[in-house]
């Protein structure tokens, strides 16, 4: 398990590479997919964010998010003080907040 320091790039360097994925699909109970974060630049942290969340809880219920929210450190502030502008923080902020759980789903590239 990363211990999160309060620097997001010293947290990613600790995270799995990511370079075999394609994407990550976020799927409700009722099995629809209700975000995806894609393997491009801009999206790579998040991506990887996601994909260790998967790989250390299973699921994205409260307990993750809210490891999430210290992985993304310094980020995770700045998308309290400002709504919508870091949808996949957002997204945990939710979690943690009451919103039901997602699976994560990894994709591979094919």
């Amino acid at each position: 398990m990363i211990q999160p320091s309060n620097v997001f790039k010293d947290n990613l360097a600790q995270m799995p590479a990511i370079d075999g994925i394609d994407r990550i699909d976020l799927v409700d109970a009722s099995g629809v997919v209700v975000a995806s974060i894609e393997n491009k630049p801009g999206k790579q942290g998040s991506l990887a964010v996601y994909n260790y969340l998967q790989q250390a809880f299973g699921t994205l219920d409260a307990k993750a998010a809210e490891c999430g929210l210290a992985l993304f450190a310094e980020h995770t502030a700045d998308a309290r003080n400002r709504p919508n502008a870091h949808p996949n923080i957002d997204r945990l902020l939710a979690i943690v907040a009451g919103e039901p759980a997602l699976r994560i789903n990894v994709i591979a590239n094919a």
